[in-house]
């Protein structure tokens, strides 16, 4: 999931349908709420963002919940929501809401991915959730309860703070037609994504966003991954690497948090936590649904300035996935934690895709061919 530090397509036609619901049971849940809320504390907290302003649904996002929580609480508890940077780096966000330098973050738990591999399953991993089965797994399926207790143990608790989708697989300068092609391409991606890769030759490179550009034009690397159209198209990567491979098999349903200091957490007065809970609700179904409605035209604008679209080749995508089998197991041979929580993710993953099989899939691959068919 890509940052300033570091650093979809799922299925459309339901994103709106889930985002109004999730987003009318969190409209729900305020307007219980600030009767009570409002004859609380003063509060004055600081939240820190791992994207830039440039990114605006990201971004948008913290100051969204910051002003859902103003008004529900008549301005008695306010959010300040700051940059990354400003004062803490994006890759340092949960280690600084953890030790209490802001009250409040929002960002991916992959951040941490080199401190403990457990976290990017909470965000995403190769070959995981789409962003439907995420939230599935999150709220039904025992996610926040693991998730819970693994983040209790670093002083976090964290809330569901939205999801990009499934990414594109990003730009290169030559095209990916075979497992050859891999070999010792200079590929700015981190996390887990990068050590699959890197098992094909691959080299990982770690380059901030804004570079990005700077890095493909002069050749200091082949290729680069970002988000999806909406926000690549900012980076005009068409220009100086136009292919544009999908998808993004790293990150099928980039899930984001808001994260708070556990301390400050308990402290907050019970109106208080069930308003920062339905607040993330609806901010984090917008959050989906802006993507889903901005990247079709987003990807036409791209196509029409230059880029070229092409799918990964399928003996990319299945040696990949066994590549990405192979580091889960070398990190569950090493790690208890990231070995229960993967094989929880893998089984219901499992499940829900038995589902997805019979009448999602059924139901979009007809209608992705009637638009085809016009």
């Amino acid at each position: 999931m890509p940052s300033e530090s570091r650093t979809g397509r799922t299925q459309p036609a339901r994103a709106p349908r889930r985002a109004l619901l999730t987003a009318g049971l969190g409209a729900a849940a305020l307007l219980a709420t600030p009767a009570r809320a409002q004859g609380g504390p003063e509060l004055r907290w600081r939240l820190s963002s791992a994207y830039a302003k440039s990114l605006d649904i990201l971004f948008g996002a913290p100051e969204a919940m910051a002003r859902i929580v103003a008004e529900a609480t008549d301005g008695r508890f306010q959010i300040q929501v700051q940059g990354p940077g400003d004062p803490v780096p994006a890759d340092g966000l949960l280690d600084a809401v953890a030790g209490g330098t802001v009250e409040m973050g929002h960002g991916p738990a992959s951040l941490a991915t080199a401190k403990d591999p457990t976290f990017a399953l909470a965000t995403a991993i190769p070959f995981g959730l789409n962003a439907r089965g995420g939230a599935a797994w999150w709220y039904a399926g025992g996610a926040a309860e693991l998730f819970a207790e693994i983040f209790a143990k670093v002083g976090l608790v964290c809330l569901p703070g939205g999801n990009t989708g499934a990414q594109m697989g990003g730009w290169f300068r030559k095209e990916i037609k075979t497992l050859a092609d891999l070999q010792g391409l200079k590929f700015r991606i981190g996390g887990l994504g990068g050590q699959v890769l890197a098992k094909f030759g691959v080299q990982p490179q770690a380059i901030p966003g804004p570079e990005i550009y700077a890095a493909l034009e002069t050749k200091k690397i082949d290729a680069a991954e970002w988000i999806g159209p909406y926000d690549d198209e900012r980076l005009g990567l068409q220009k100086v690497a136009p292919i544009y491979h999908y998808p993004g098999f790293w990150e099928g349903g980039a899930m984001l948090h808001f994260w708070i200091n556990a301390g400050a957490w308990k402290a907050l007065p019970k109106p208080y936590q069930a308003l920062l809970r339905a607040a993330a609700a609806q901010v984090g179904a917008e959050v989906q649904a802006k993507y889903d409605a901005r990247n079709p035209q987003a990807l036409r604008r791209l196509v029409a300035g230059g880029a070229q679209l092409r799918p990964f080749p399928q003996e990319v995508m299945e040696a990949a996935l066994k590549n990405a089998n192979d580091v889960y197991a070398e990190i569950a041979a090493k790690n208890a934690d990231f070995r229960r929580v993967y094989e929880a993710m893998r089984t219901f993953r499992n499940e829900e895709y038995l589902w997805f099989q019979v009448a999602e899939y059924t139901y979009d691959n007809f209608m992705i061919r009637a638009r085809a068919r016009g």
